[in-house]
């Protein structure tokens, strides 16, 4: 794991000292509102519907476990006792004080941890595939050119103050779970016929109000001029995107108001200016980077134990979990497991201070004291032995933290919502609660096999809806909460959009809607078929004739309205 040098230290520490001045100014009444609220979202403070929101980084998803204890330690003195950790990968406590944020930050610059740039209009937390450098099927490991970007873009003097926010992430295996085809700029590292190292390239993705896949600008893209094509691509952006409108400032308006092809030509020509001007990624920087990701100290002999195998015969309900909530492994002998932060009647995401000490504990004793965060807002420990896992197992049970759901329609994605966002039109995690209660019988959820839910309490989409098999987007209806449910969507190497299934439901109604929608497919679901297979192979419509059964009057209505294209 990256370990801050000198200079990053400085830098941190510095950035607390100037946003503790800042603070003060704001609340002795020296900055207005309008002053103070560009500082703040700079060092990731938001003001939502209750109280400040906190966003703290977690470069590419990784943690240490001393990490981990520092953040719970800040959970319990500034917060309530929890945080919440969301689909890009970071962390977020919903209730500090304004006043105490700086004592926040400067608590997290001590374990080497930030909120620099986790908001605003400038580059985010750059973020990669959760099973980064122990996934068999991967080229290289994107967390040495994510470290590179996070370098190259945080203080960046030329894109601080960009049209919108910018987001980026970087995958290295074949199967994308990074999603980067709906981001700004998705970079897919592959090897051309020559074996050397590159980058695929995708501008204009993203989600919200307006979501696009994005469209591969540069098949192959070398390893050493990756700085200089970002900055190029930052470059076009920042001189083109539109300042004017906020709902029309992400780079994907650009891209798709000029076309793939006139934006590809707009970056060659720029690139062409800079390519050699000094901004090169030479072997020897990444050779730099990439010992701070070294592998572990793999036991050769691990592979050997064959504890695990009598495990998991003696053991049916460890079987069962080793079976959901387990990974494979490169390296023979070791597992990597999912942390469950979706236990029933449990916010998605959300984990306490205590949950957040027990994970760093086993970290240290199973997982070479590291800890990942997924883009399913579960945590993950890595390398773990499999002769480990069966006590582990226990352990996490204990906690809470070993719920049998992982790839099934309860290990959903949900943003906060309505409970907490001040951007909501309606509620997330009630939902959420009401759909567990729907469908609480494991072996249900079992028979469904792989569905992804994703849930988002307004268009802003932080709960990916648009990329869900399944997707409930909350809207406001004079006052009322409803639901809008699209189907087919995903994120990864099939990447594709829902298609709106029909009018929107009452909040009552969700999950006997979904109840409908799921029996179509497992009555018309062919041998091996996944729900966004059945989906794509017979269409919208029987999943939309089933939905709308005859109900409430608000229902009906509703209906009638949809067929007459209200």
């Amino acid at each position: 794991m990256y370990q801050y040098d000198q200079y990053d230290q400085t830098l941190v520490n510095e950035r607390v000292a100037q946003y503790r001045g800042q603070v003060r100014r704001y609340l002795a009444g020296e900055l207005s509102e309008d002053e103070f609220r560009p500082l703040r979202l700079m060092n990731g403070l938001y003001i939502q519907r209750h109280a400040p929101m906190l966003r703290i980084a977690v470069p590419y998803g990784l943690l240490t476990s001393r990490q981990l204890r520092v953040l719970a330690g800040i959970t319990r003195r500034y917060d309530k006792g929890f945080g919440h950790f969301t689909t890009r990968q970071n962390f977020q406590l919903n209730w500090p004080k304004l006043e105490e944020t700086p004592d926040i930050l400067a608590e997290l610059a001590e374990a080497q941890m930030h909120a620099i740039q986790t908001s605003g209009n400038c580059i985010r937390n750059v973020t990669a595939d959760h099973l980064s450098g122990v996934a068999k099927d991967e080229i290289d490991d994107p967390r040495v050119y994510c470290e590179v970007i996070r370098q190259w873009s945080t203080f960046h003097p030329e894109f601080s103050y960009l049209p919108r926010k910018f987001k980026i992430a970087v995958t290295g295996a074949i199967h994308d779970r990074a999603a980067a085809q709906v981001h700004d700029i998705g970079l897919n590292l592959l090897r051309n016929p020559q074996g050397e190292l590159g980058f695929r390239v995708l501008v204009g993705g993203g989600l919200g109000r307006t979501p696009l896949i994005g469209h591969v600008i540069r098949e192959f893209l070398p390893q050493r001029d990756l700085l200089s094509y970002l900055e190029a691509v930052l470059r076009v952006y920042n001189q083109h995107g539109r300042r004017d409108n906020l709902f029309k400032a992400r780079i994907k308006i650009l891209v798709k108001a000029v076309g793939p092809e006139k934006f590809r030509q707009e970056v060659e020509a720029e690139w062409a200016q800079i390519r050699n001007s000094g901004l090169v990624l030479d072997e020897a920087e990444v050779k730099r980077v990439r010992r701070f990701f070294a592998p572990p100290p793999y036991e050769l002999e691990a592979a050997r134990d064959l504890s695990f195998e009598q495990s998991l015969k003696d053991d049916k309900a460890f079987a069962t979990w080793v079976r959901h909530n387990v990974a494979e492994h490169k390296i023979a002998g070791y597992r990597n497991v999912y942390v469950a932060l979706k236990e029933p009647g449990t916010p998605p995401g959300d984990i306490t201070a205590e949950q957040l000490e027990a994970v760093a504990d086993l970290a240290d004793q199973y997982s070479f004291a590291q800890i990942r965060s997924t883009h399913h807002q579960n945590l993950l420990l890595a390398d773990v032995r499999q002769a480990d896992l069966y006590p582990l197992w226990q352990a996490l049970a204990a906690q809470k933290l070993a719920a049998l759901v992982i790839g099934t329609l309860a290990d959903m994605i949900c943003c906060p919502g309505l409970d907490y966002c001040s951007l909501a039109n309606a509620g997330s995690i009630e939902i959420a609660r009401q759909i567990n209660e729907k469908f609480d019988r494991l072996d249900y959820l079992y028979d469904l096999g792989r569905l992804q839910l994703n849930m988002s309490g307004c268009m802003n989409a932080c709960g990916h809806h648009h990329v869900g098999h399944i997707g409930i987007l909350g809207v406001d209806k004079k006052g009322e909460e409803w639901y809008q449910i699209s189907l087919g969507g995903s994120s990864e190497n099939d990447v594709s959009l829902g298609d709106i299934l029909g009018p929107s439901v009452p909040k009552a109604e969700v999950a006997n809607t979904l109840e409908r929608i799921l029996w179509v497919y497992l009555e018309r679901r062919e041998e091996g078929e996944r729900f966004i297979d059945t989906f794509r192979r017979i269409g919208l419509e029987p999943f939309r004739m089933r939905a709308y059964t005859p109900g409430s009057n608000e229902a009906k209505q509703e209906q009638q309205r949809y067929a007459v294209g209200y």
